[in-house]
């Protein structure tokens, strides 16, 4: 059963409004997620979900089955690591972490640590465009980096009209935008890779209330796309449930700013 969730529009007081539309999401199914998976990093790959999770003395990089939210393969990275953002880079998986400004290249059949790469900043999300890596920082800035040596190409600043959006977490990239959760957000911000500017925002307060969570560090994190089918996945940190939505009309309308 097809579950609608409608749209939530408001503006904070003197804020000035957001000039990309809101759009609403309906649900398709949802799927298992392990509660204690604090979301870090989620793609989809020849029918599997891989996943990165945070936390120092609790991150790994994890090979899941959709319908079961089954762990099928699990590589724990060492207690000083903070796992953050993963995408795949042709036959390789990156994953990065928090404040070891280290990026770790696996195989992705075993797992098996291939090489690491470091940078500047903190990592966050990680997404590939097919030519270049993109990463966030907790900031409003995009890196597009060279995805054999990890240096930086070019930068890209994402602004909703005048407003730059900052927190920029958990990236995907889907049908030629990138997708990014804003942390603490329950909405994902649709950027234009070539101008920064915000296309949209898709609202998910409904997915999981946020009252119901279990500690307010659960929050919506984790974005998805299995390009084949054209299905867009999403989760948060810490969540029982993954969820495959849809994607409602645009609306002209001002959107939640982020605080």
């Amino acid at each position: 059963m097809l579950l609608a969730i409608g749209l939530v529009v408001w503006q904070r007081s003197g804020e000035r409004p957001s000039r990309a539309p809101l759009q609403g999401v309906t649900v398709v199914q949802s799927f298992p997620h392990d509660p204690r998976a604090f979301c870090q990093g989620l793609v989809f790959r020849d029918g599997l979900l891989y996943e990165g999770t945070g936390n120092y003395g609790e991150s790994s990089l994890r090979k899941v089955e959709l319908e079961t939210g089954r762990v099928l393969q699990q590589h724990n990275l060492s207690a000083d690591l903070f796992g953050e953002g993963i995408t795949f880079w042709e036959n390789q998986l990156i994953q990065l972490t928090w404040k070891n400004r280290t990026a770790i290249y696996y195989d992705p059949a075993t797992f098996h640590e291939l090489q690491r790469r470091s940078y500047q900043g903190e990592g966050w999300g990680l997404t590939c465009d097919g030519r270049q890596l993109i990463m966030s920082d907790g900031t409003a800035t995009l890196r597009f980096l060279d995805p054999a040596t990890f240096t930086v190409q070019r930068q890209l600043v994402v602004r909703d009209g005048s407003r730059r959006i900052n927190r920029l977490n958990e990236l995907e990239y889907v049908e030629g935008e990138i997708y990014a959760n804003v942390w603490y957000e329950d909405q994902i911000v649709r950027i234009s890779p070539a101008t920064g500017r915000v296309l949209g925002w898709i609202d998910l307060t409904r997915l999981w209330p946020a009252g119901q969570r279990p500690h307010r560090d659960a929050v919506l994190n984790g974005i998805a796309y299995d390009a084949q089918h054209q299905r867009l996945f999403v989760t948060g940190k810490d969540w029982p449930k993954l969820f495959e939505i849809r994607l409602g009309e645009g609306q002209r309308v001002p959107a939640p700013l982020p605080r």
